[in-house]
């Protein structure tokens, strides 16, 4: 509901046709989704006796919790240039920040993560596993069903901590040059309510952004021995549920602009003749 309510207030706001809720639409998009690809099927196991999914359910889960996962680690990125350019250019903000280029921006961000799950969806589904098909997760991800394989995937698992550094690295590297530039140009801001604003908008981002990251980089880029099976569910539990749960709430819902477009969103008196939204 909470991402839904931020989808549909940026779209209805003319005030809200901002790149930064032109992001943040597409952040609770990718959320939206991906809770949808999950806790339905996720309740269904755990409040009956049948515990299975099916082959193509768990193709089409894996697919679309790959992408979605990529697609958000590089779009926080991009946030977090929109956040830097906002913030120290506010005078060229709207001229740095064009539609054209935020559409640019958001294309390659959903580009680079489905074209990451296309190629590793079909190689991981097809592994041997030789029977082998418990999946010890609470949804189809790709390290437990990795597990399955009866054959040696040693060079397939380098292959998938090389991307995942890339994936995790490079727009890590990039929010946290971004978050740099803001805190030194905050610290030259000398009203410490204008100061303490910023650091308070920024430092919940930067929080998101930490547990998102710190909890990807524990399950694709931490050796699997040190790895246990529970700590893995919970960590997924963080950065696929949680995550699509808090997000709303530290980006959006808290901020008195989306307040302000809600109560008049609900307290829209519908003109005669009108017949609700086209």
């Amino acid at each position: 509901m909470s991402n839904g309510t931020i989808i549909l207030v940026s779209r209805l706001d003319p005030h809200l046709h901002t790149p930064m809720y032109f992001f943040l639409t597409h952040l609770s998009s990718i959320d939206l989704i991906n809770a949808t690809c999950i806790i339905p099927q996720m309740l269904v196991n755990l409040g009956g006796p049948d515990k299975s999914i099916s082959f193509p359910g768990c193709v089409v889960q894996l697919l679309l919790t790959l992408g979605l996962g990529g697609t958000e680690c590089v779009l926080l990125a991009m946030m977090a240039y929109d956040r830097y350019v906002a913030i120290c250019q506010p005078l060229h903000y709207l001229t740095l920040m064009p539609p054209q280029l935020c559409w640019t921006l958001a294309s390659v961000s959903w580009l680079i993560g489905f074209s990451n799950s296309l190629v590793h969806t079909p190689i991981t589904m097809t592994l041997p596993r030789c029977g082998h098909n418990r999946i010890n997760h609470f949804y189809c991800e790709t390290p437990p069903i990795i597990q399955l394989a009866c054959v040696d995937t040693t060079n397939y698992k380098k292959e998938i901590m090389l991307l995942s550094s890339i994936f995790l690295v490079f727009p890590l590297s990039l929010v946290l040059v971004s978050y740099g530039r803001i805190a030194h140009s905050v610290m030259r801001i000398k009203t410490p309510g204008g100061r303490q604003k910023v650091f308070g908008t920024c430092g919940s981002h930067l929080m998101v952004v930490s547990i998102f990251y710190s909890t990807i980089i524990y399950v694709y880029m931490t050796p699997k021995p040190k790895l246990s099976h529970d700590g893995a569910k919970f960590v997924a539990l963080l950065y696929n549920l949680i995550q699509a749960l808090i997000n709303p709430i530290i980006y959006t819902l808290r901020n008195r602009d989306v307040k302000e477009a809600i109560k008049k969103l609900v307290m829209r008196k519908p003109k005669r003749g009108d017949k609700g939204f086209s």
